[in-house]
C-alpha cells in the first residue's frame, strides 16, 4: 500500500512494508488515516518520534531494528519503554533512557529524501510539527 506523509512542511511518498511487517502494516493501515506530533528523539540520534505512551496496537516484533536507515519508519510496540512510531533522518541508534531498543521497520519514505534532514533540524530548533499518514 502506498502512503502519502505530510510532516511539517514536507509531503513525502512512502510505502508499507506488508511483506516484511505485516501484522504491523495492518494495524496501522486499520488507523489511516493517522495524525500525530513529531518531537526530536533525546537518545537515539538523527530522528523524530510520536511519543504513544501506553497506547498498544497489538503487536508484537517482527522485521525489527536498533538500526534504521535515513526515511525508514519503526514502531516500538511497548514493554521496556513507551510505545512511540520514529522517522530516522539519518543515523539512528534506537535508545531510550532504559537502553537499547529494537522497533518495526513497516514504512520506507520513497520521495524526497533530501528533505528529511532539513525536517529533522526543524523539529530539533522550533519543536512539534504535525505528521499526518494517508492513503495515496
Amino acid at each position: 500500500m502506498k502512503l502519502k506523509i505530510t510532516a511539517g512542511p514536507f509531503v513525502f511518498d512512502a510505502v508499507l512494508e506488508t511483506e516484511k511487517a505485516p501484522q504491523t502494516c495492518k494495524a496501522f493501515a486499520e488507523r489511516l488515516p493517522y495524525e500525530g506530533q513529531i518531537v526530536h528523539v533525546r537518545w537515539s540520534g538523527e530522528g523524530v518520534w510520536i511519543p504513544l505512551g501506553d497506547y498498544n496496537f497489538g503487536v508484537g516484533y517482527e522485521n525489527h531494528t536498533s538500526h534504521p536507515a535515513p526515511g525508514h519508519i519503526i514502531l516500538y510496540p511497548g514493554g521496556i519503554s513507551e510505545t512511540e512510531i520514529l522517522l530516522a533522518y539519518g543515523g539512528v541508534d534506537f535508545s531510550s533512557k532504559m537502553g537499547q531498543l529494537a522497533g518495526n521497520h513497516f514504512i520506507t519514505i520513497t520521495s524526497n529524501l533530501d528533505k528529511l534532514p532539513i525536517l529533522g533540524n526543524k523539529v530539533l530548533w522550533e519543536g512539534a510539527h504535525k505528521i499526518i499518514f494517508e492513503v495515496a
